[in-house]
């Protein structure tokens, strides 16, 4: 007798939609393009690569526009459609703007900063690696499994180590760079072993998965779980720069090329939360009451040691703008963890990270500005000390005027509205969730910074010392500072514009 029928085995190839993996992709092929011409590109034509690189991350910019018609998946289980890897809704473009158009500025930031160092940094593999990284930026808010998510993380994580160690026999990059490399990757080791225990206890990496499968884990396995969701939010809080995960900071911000300081301070943060929100309010909202109190007391903790860091900052301390900034940077972190932190309380969970989420965008804008005035400085000013700045409205007014309203901006004064504005959602979505005290906290640091912000402002139209040095401000560095005061003065002119990404599509 003939055996019955076997039922044909269901296929295990998944479809691409080529057009929602776009951005991601034509950065990371572009890179690879750079690297590979470097090869045969002479060394005084050795700029062209970074203008292709320019060229690259301004087409993957572009390639956000076809997607904004709907939202689009692939990567999906071939018996479940509805459970994919990648998925490119509205937080995932929103997400992708502010990395892609924050690699574009620190790229044309560094399109001058290699032609300054003078073959001291090697331009192949400084635009390989960037555009790598930006790729694993890009990636990491479309993932939606865990397996994703770790390997977008490592890669937007890993070329950055190499990039701030890149500099020819600088003692201070190499240390800076090891610091840097020797915490991320422990912070990622703990995480992986989180995300093992939430594997164990669901049995799947999907987030959505995990999210219906957490809630009804066996009783003998809740402590593995509990575990679990902690470790896994320590690789991520690590990104961000959260306290005690900060502590990195500050000296891998002065040892690495300047266009990678503002790249570190705005895409890494990025890259950090927007993986903090995936694995919190989408795999993990039912133990919002663990994640919940650590990320609100993070918050506290973060914008307060940051701003007591900034707050210590010597103005005649080599290094001091870019170490104030880096510790602007911590402070400004623990502001962008109050809205998530307020996700697990609130009622509507969306709202509270479509603050976290406009924050980021202002921030994003006005760090990268205040970068570029710093660079631009720099060229001139090797120390990049505050007291630098003394008097630079007498030899540089535009950007003197630009820096003065980055830095109102990031304090949270007029006319730097969206500042206020950005500040004012944040505040509002913790007094909503009814955390209170972290709303009094924040308006104490609030205050707090307001001291070393007004202070570097107000230095900048003081009396110079001597005679005003005057600052030839080469094109790409002209057209960052143009294109983030540009964006700053039009959302503080119309701050409605960014209730439009308070919607992020994610529930």
């Amino acid at each position: 007798m003939s055996s019955p029928a076997q039922p044909p085995a269901a296929s295990l190839v998944q479809s691409v939609d080529w057009l929602a993996i776009a951005p991601p992709t034509i950065v990371a092929v572009v890179g690879l393009t750079v690297l590979v011409a470097d090869l045969f590109v002479a060394e005084h034509r050795k700029a062209l690569l970074g203008w292709t690189s320019v060229a690259g991350l301004a087409a993957a910019t572009a390639m956000l526009l076809p997607l904004l018609d709907g939202d689009r998946s692939t990567f999906c289980l071939t018996g479940d459609a509805t459970v994919c890897s990648y998925t490119a809704d509205r937080f995932t473009l929103v997400i992708q703007f502010l990395v892609l158009g924050g690699a574009l500025l620190a790229a044309l930031l560094s399109v001058t900063a290699l032609k300054d160092a003078r073959k001291g940094l090697p331009e192949g593999e400084y635009w390989f690696l960037l555009l790598s990284s930006a790729a694993g930026a890009a990636l990491l808010p479309a993932s939606r499994d865990l397996a994703t998510l770790i390997v977008a993380l490592e890669v937007a994580s890993l070329p950055a180590f190499a990039l701030v160690g890149l500099k020819y026999g600088d003692r201070k990059s190499s240390e800076a760079a090891l610091k840097f490399f020797l915490s991320s990757v422990t912070a990622t080791a703990v995480s992986l072993m989180g995300i093992s225990f939430v594997y164990a206890t669901t049995g799947t990496l999907y987030l959505t998965q995990v999210a219906d499968r957490i809630q009804n884990v066996d009783g003998q396995f809740h402590t593995l779980a509990q575990t679990g969701v902690v470790l896994t939010l320590v690789g991520f809080a690590f990104k961000t720069a959260a306290v005690p995960f900060h502590f990195w900071v500050p000296d891998t911000y002065v040892g690495a090329p300047l266009p990678i300081a503002a790249y570190l301070s705005v895409i890494g943060k990025a890259v950090g939360f927007s993986g903090l929100i995936l694995v919190t309010v989408v795999a993990l909202p039912s133990y919002a009451d663990v994640w919940g109190p650590a990320l609100a007391a993070l918050a506290a903790l973060t914008m307060t040691v940051g701003n007591a860091g900034a707050l210590r900052q010597q103005a005649t301390r080599a290094y001091s703008a870019v170490r104030l900034l880096a510790w602007s940077s911590v402070g400004q972190a623990g502001y962008l963890l109050v809205p998530i932190a307020a996700a697990a309380y609130s009622g509507d969970a969306e709202k509270s990270i479509g603050s976290t989420v406009a924050y980021a965008l202002m921030y994003g804008a006005v760090n990268l500005g205040a970068f570029a005035v710093a660079a631009l400085v720099g060229r001139t000013k090797v120390l990049n000390r505050v007291a630098d700045y003394r008097g630079l409205y007498a030899s540089s007014p535009l950007s003197a005027l630009l820096l003065a309203f980055f830095l109102l901006c990031l304090a949270g004064l007029p006319p730097g509205i969206i500042g206020l504005f950005a500040k004012v959602t944040v505040f509002s979505a913790a007094v909503d969730a009814g955390l209170g005290w972290l709303a009094v906290v924040m308006a104490v640091n609030v205050v707090i910074a307001l001291f070393y912000y007004l202070q570097w402002t107000a230095l900048l139209f003081r009396a110079p010392e001597g005679e005003p040095e005057k600052h030839r401000v080469p094109g790409p560095v002209t057209a960052a500072i143009a294109l983030t005061g540009v964006l700053g003065i039009a959302l503080s002119g119309a701050p409605q514009l960014i209730l439009r990404f308070t919607d992020t599509g994610l529930f």
